[in-house]
């Protein structure tokens, strides 16, 4: 099974090594196709069949767009389009000819849609062996993927770029916006925070690599190795500086317990 991070684990800042980009063989997903919310489980597959994009039942009546891995009994979520608004059964998620690649509900209203960079040129939609879901165009490039935008989960080849953001699900079962929140800033900091929960943003910051200026993007590589590129080149200071323990962000036992909620 592949190997995921989730934004709970301890992110270990390495030297950068070179990437390797191999070619991955397709399944084409034709535009203009759709996958219904219902109890038939149909899915769009990856070549392997080892991950599975669709609709998966949460509650009662309630459905959420997702990719999970599809080998494993558990069928764990790696990302969601909708995950702070379940659909109801009778919804579908279609790409279109236009370039949209939209979830709607049985009336037609629009719940989520994915931007394509140039909606001229979608030739076709797949899901990939690397877990990726990507509108591709006839030269079989990305305009869109679910790679750029993730939820919870980095997955072997995934980069988060600078105001890339992970966010906790809620509970083991509840996949809407939980109480943690792991980004990339724009400054070059990577910062775990709390978030001012049921709001969107940012509460607390507990941890941080203190790479303000440097840092310009996550890379999660084949080997299982987390890497963190710097914008400046790389020398045997930087080397040193990246290879320690990221120092925890200092608080006050008053801001502790204001964070805890006491």
């Amino acid at each position: 099974m592949a190997f995921a991070v989730s934004i709970t684990m301890f992110f270990v800042l390495l030297l950068l090594l070179p990437l390797s980009a191999t070619a991955q063989p397709y399944r084409n997903v034709t535009l203009g196709s759709s996958i219904t919310a219902n109890n038939k489980n149909s899915t769009w597959l990856s070549p392997s069949e080892e991950f599975a994009f669709g609709f998966q039942q949460i509650i009662r009546g309630g459905y959420l767009l997702a990719i999970w891995f599809n080998k494993i009994p558990e069928r764990t979520i790696v990302w969601s389009a909708n995950r702070d608004n379940l659909v109801q059964e009778g919804s579908k998620v279609q790409p279109y000819a236009d370039g949209r690649f939209e979830l709607s509900d049985p009336r037609g209203g629009f719940k989520w849609t994915a931007a394509a960079t140039s909606r001229d040129g979608v030739a076709y939609g797949a899901m990939l062996d690397s877990g990726n879901f990507v509108l591709a165009n006839s030269s079989s490039g990305a305009l869109w993927q679910s790679f750029d935008e993730p939820t919870d989960t980095l997955l072997p080849t995934q980069t988060l770029n600078q105001d890339g953001k992970l966010v906790s699900s809620f509970s083991k079962t509840n996949f809407s916006k939980g109480r943690f929140l792991f980004t990339l800033q724009i400054d070059g900091n990577l910062v775990s925070y709390t978030r001012n929960f049921p709001n969107d943003d940012a509460k607390f910051a507990f941890w941080s690599t203190q790479t303000v200026g440097s840092g310009s993007k996550v890379i999660f590589n084949q080997s299982g190795d987390i890497f963190l590129a710097t914008k400046m080149e790389v020398s045997s200071i930087l080397c040193l500086q990246a290879r320690r323990r990221p120092r925890p962000v200092n608080f006050t036992r008053e801001q502790y317990w204001n964070m805890m909620g006491f």
